[in-house]
């Protein structure tokens, strides 16, 4: 038979449940609210909107009228896609590396990998920004996708390591003595296992990218402008209501993926190992 919960029990959950409601209220409702803005029918960004349109939505995906919006979405979504192909190769590879060493070598590598998490974002773009300087190369797309890799190999590291942390050595083991080679048997049987890992990686790889602004903002030109710095700008200047379209778009597709992740892959649990 259980234990019956006491006063101090009860009063303790709600009060955790009160403030785990609370912190999602303040997260979800200006999500909501972005969206239900993106269909008013009114020339600036007022809420409660007086009538709802999908104008605006129509003009972001006019050529004519949204061509520099285009253009830095198409710069975003390809250094996202190559900075997330690079970090995991990259991230790959020292997690398998530092998955098999228990060195102190090891550990400080470990952390070096993950520093990029720790260290500010606007700090390390201005820092990258004066040192691409100073050994004299400019910005560029580039060296946005560089920048970016480096920003996201933790995401790549931190998942694959815990996929590798759950897989026996017994399999590897067993693969070697029937005569496969290492090659083989990291094509064939580790890579395999820790699949669902590398592509939870991949995909908070991705959207980090995505929504990176500080390394975008020091290290991108008026010729490789990022979306995320084309709807700061945007805000600044004139409050256009495509940034609302926008958001809603990225709101929608950033959703639908992460459920797609968490049927594929079950990204929350990767994240939580």
């Amino acid at each position: 038979m259980g234990r019956r919960q006491s006063f101090a029990d009860i009063s303790y959950g709600f009060v955790i449940g009160a403030i785990a409601l609370l912190a999602v209220v303040i997260i979800v409702t200006p999500v909501i609210i972005v969206v239900i803005l993106s269909f008013t029918d009114h020339q600036s960004l007022k809420f409660p909107p007086t009538g709802f349109s999908l104008q605006w939505y129509q003009q972001l995906f006019d050529e004519s009228q949204s061509r520099q919006i285009h253009r830095a979405a198409g710069n975003t979504l390809e250094v996202a896609a190559l900075s997330t192909l690079f970090g995991v190769v990259l991230g790959t590879l020292a997690a398998l590396g530092l998955a098999r060493s228990r060195s102190v070598a090891a550990r400080v590598a470990d952390s070096f990998f993950l520093s990029p998490l720790v260290l500010p974002g606007i700090a390390f773009g201005l820092a990258a920004l004066m040192y691409f300087t100073l050994i004299g190369i400019r910005p560029s797309l580039g060296l946005v996708i560089a920048g970016h890799m480096i920003v996201t190999v933790p995401f790549v590291v931190r998942t694959t390591t815990a996929s590798l942390s759950q897989l026996d050595p017994a399999l590897n083991d067993s693969s070697q003595s029937l005569g496969a080679s290492w090659f083989y048997t990291l094509r064939r049987v580790t890579l395999p296992l820790i699949f669902p890992g590398i592509a939870a990686g991949a995909f908070l790889a991705f959207m980090a990218s995505v929504d990176n602004v500080p390394v975008s903002l020091f290290l991108s030109t008026a010729r490789t402008d990022m979306l995320p710095i084309r709807m700061w700008g945007m805000m600044e200047a004139t409050l256009d209501v495509r940034i609302a379209a926008i958001s809603g778009i990225l709101i929608t597709a950033a959703f639908l993926l992460m459920l797609l992740m968490e049927w594929t892959v079950g990204l929350t649990r990767r994240m939580r190992d």
